[in-house]
């Protein structure tokens, strides 16, 4: 017990020279935000988020392959979802300025024009499913579903049109996102890409802007 105590106050003495000593050119400060709470001054730091996820057993190695297919899908859909919502944020500041439906409707196929001479060549390669997933990502991001969007930027039968042709190909333009339910899984992909735990390829972040 004797050997503890001594221990303890050898600590304690160290700490106290230490903080005697002159500070060194090379220490660093911080100057951050306090609160004073019952009489103590307590430093206010704001700090980046941690998301801990739990460990994923998997029963089966059939499982295991199809949660790293859909990590590798989410990957590949995930940067185009956040490119369409910041491009509906600038089409949506655009059309404040337009007062006609003609110059709106000439904007969009300006928009059109550009998606498709940058991205049309990629998204015609995505897979069946990295095309439901993006689907779902978009209302994500954006909180409308795709038919919503196509409705809101060409009208009620071009939506119509297009969820007939999704249809034919598996998909749905009315797909909602249920992070909470049937999409969990695609969520916490989401939530490990935004807090860097998975990790995107840097060219498509530069292209699309993401930051």
């Amino acid at each position: 017990m004797k050997r503890y105590i001594l221990i303890l106050v050898c600590l304690f003495a160290i700490s106290g020279l230490s903080s005697a000593q002159e500070v060194s050119e090379n220490d660093t400060f911080f100057v951050t935000r306090t609160v004073v709470i019952d009489g103590d001054t307590i430093p206010n730091v704001i700090i980046d988020e941690v998301v801990v996820f739990p460990r994923l057993v998997f029963k089966t190695k059939r499982q295991s392959r199809k949660y790293r297919k859909l990590i590798r899908d989410v990957k590949k859909a995930y940067p185009y979802a956040v490119y369409a919502k910041n491009m509906l944020d600038e089409m949506e500041n655009e059309f404040r300025n337009l007062k006609t439906e003609k110059e709106k409707k000439k904007y969009i196929k300006s928009v059109e024009k550009k998606l498709m001479d940058e991205f049309g060549n990629e998204l015609k390669k995505l897979t069946i499913t990295q095309g439901r997933i993006l689907l779902k990502l978009i209302d994500r991001e954006t909180g409308n579903t795709s038919y919503e969007l196509l409705k809101y930027l060409r009208g009620s039968v071009s939506a119509v049109f297009w969820q007939t042709i999704a249809r034919i190909f598996g998909s749905d333009l009315k797909s909602e996102y249920d992070p909470l339910g049937d999409d969990y899984l695609i969520e916490r992909v989401v939530r490990m890409i935004e807090t860097d735990q998975i990790k995107i390829d840097p060219t498509i972040i530069r292209r699309l802007g993401m930051s």
